[in-house]
């Protein structure tokens, strides 16, 4: 073997310095140079500028945090969607009839990002600037601005007349119309007759107003019937994007026909206005000792003397079953007045006929000295009969007191129930027994 080749094999047959020794090595380095670097004079400058060197190395390092996942997009995925969902159920509404409960909707209905426009036959044009609703005297001007949606906010009595001036024929045919009126049968019946076949038709009755909804709607009952909605998709949309309008402000969504809203309204809600405005006629005010049931009384009294008489008129004269509840009404009122009277006769004559109730019960004297009352005979049946024949005598000619106090003892269930009462006031005091 040449020396050559033994040499080339004692080299390969050398270990090579393995990477821990390598790192070793170099951490050694790296110490020797800060041992130098620190016995040299520090200068302050070139300090801070290794300092922040290092920092933005370690940064680099570290490398950029991505806290999503289409921030590295050029645009927003969510955020469009979002957009694109609002777009949707954003609607163009016009409201005819601007007034109280008009104006109500369209102030909630702009702050939740709808157009609104609102027509109406006073001049609302400053009211409608300052919430941001575009306002029309003419009501051709209003339906050629073609709203998707048409709220018919106007009073009960003169829904006929607003619906007959409305020019129709400038709308879309596919435009929906909404009634929000109190009442439902009604509209329902003038709405199918009297609008075009091509049209949608909700009828919708929110259950509450500008003084009971005035703060969050959350909880109060929205009563809706799709009456004729076409089957289109759009149209459909268009339906469900107003329902949703109410349903995100929080208010208790109930379906239901209006023939079934009316005879339950009738029990709830006109007896409700009843009562109020029967109470407001009583001219009550708030007192030092109030109870809380006082005070709901107070607060239904202010509930309903704030909406016009024409409203209540409405929800008597436009509901059938409003008569049958105010005959209820009246008959329980004279049902509990007559139970407080008769118990009041019954304890005035204890008092006129009987006065302290441990003396016996007084009897009737026969002529000829027996007690007849009681069911004692006398002496003989012929003597009964004649004494008996007297008393019918003498009661055909009593004077006109003994015929006061017979009409005293009245029965308190003949007449009118309190005319015994009357009879007893009205006696005087030698007319009593």
């Amino acid at each position: 073997m040449s020396a050559c080749c033994s040499g080339r094999m004692l080299a390969a047959a050398a270990p090579a310095p393995c990477r821990r020794q390598q790192r070793s090595g170099a951490a050694a380095a790296a110490a020797a140079a800060d041992v130098v670097a620190a016995s040299r004079p520090r200068n302050p400058l070139l300090q801070a500028g290794s300092r922040r060197q290092r920092q933005c190395s370690s940064r680099r390092s570290v490398g950029t945090r991505v806290l999503a996942l289409d921030a590295a997009f050029p645009f927003d995925r969510e955020a469009q969607l979002r957009r694109q969902h609002s777009q949707q159920s954003r609607l163009k509404i016009g409201i005819v009839g601007f007034g109280t409960f008009g104006q109500f909707l369209a102030r909630r209905m702009v702050q939740a990002g709808h157009e609104v426009i609102a027509t109406s036959r006073s001049p609302y044009h400053d009211v409608a600037a300052a919430m941001g609703v575009k306002y029309f005297t003419d009501a051709d001007d209003f339906c050629e601005e073609h709203p998707e949606v048409v709220i018919l906010a106007s009073s009960i009595l003169s829904l006929e007349s607003v619906l007959a001036r409305l020019p129709v024929q400038r709308l879309k045919r596919s435009t929906l119309f909404v009634d929000v009126l109190s009442v439902k049968e009604f509209p329902k019946r003038l709405l199918l007759r009297e609008l075009p076949p091509e049209v949608d038709i909700l009828c919708t009755h929110p259950m509450f107003g500008p003084d009971s909804g005035k703060g969050a709607w959350t909880g109060l009952n929205m009563q809706y019937e799709q009456v004729r909605i076409a089957a289109d998709p759009e149209r459909q949309r268009r339906a469900d994007a107003f329902l949703q309008f109410f349903e995100r402000e929080g208010c208790n969504m109930v379906e239901m026909s209006c023939e079934e809203h009316d005879q339950l309204a009738a029990s709830t809600q006109f007896i409700t206005h009843t009562v109020g405005r029967m109470l407001g006629a009583m001219q009550l005010q708030a007192t030092p000792i109030d109870t809380k049931g006082f005070q709901s009384l107070l607060s239904l009294v202010d509930n309903t003397a704030n909406d016009s008489f024409d409203l209540y008129y409405g929800l008597f004269m436009y509901n059938q079953n409003a008569t049958e509840q105010l005959d209820r009404l009246e008959k329980a009122f004279d049902e509990v007045k007559a139970r407080l009277l008769q118990q009041l006769h019954d304890k005035v004559r204890q008092q006129i006929f009987y006065g302290d109730s441990n003396q016996p019960e007084p009897r009737l004297m026969l002529t000829d000295g027996s007690s007849g009352a009681n069911g004692s005979s006398s002496s003989s049946s012929e003597a009964g009969g004649a004494a008996a024949a007297q008393p019918l005598a003498s009661s055909a000619a009593a004077p006109p007191s003994a015929g006061a106090a017979a009409a005293a003892v009245e029965p308190a269930g003949s007449g009118n129930g309190h005319k015994p009462f009357k009879n007893f006031l009205t006696m005087s005091s030698t007319d009593s027994p």
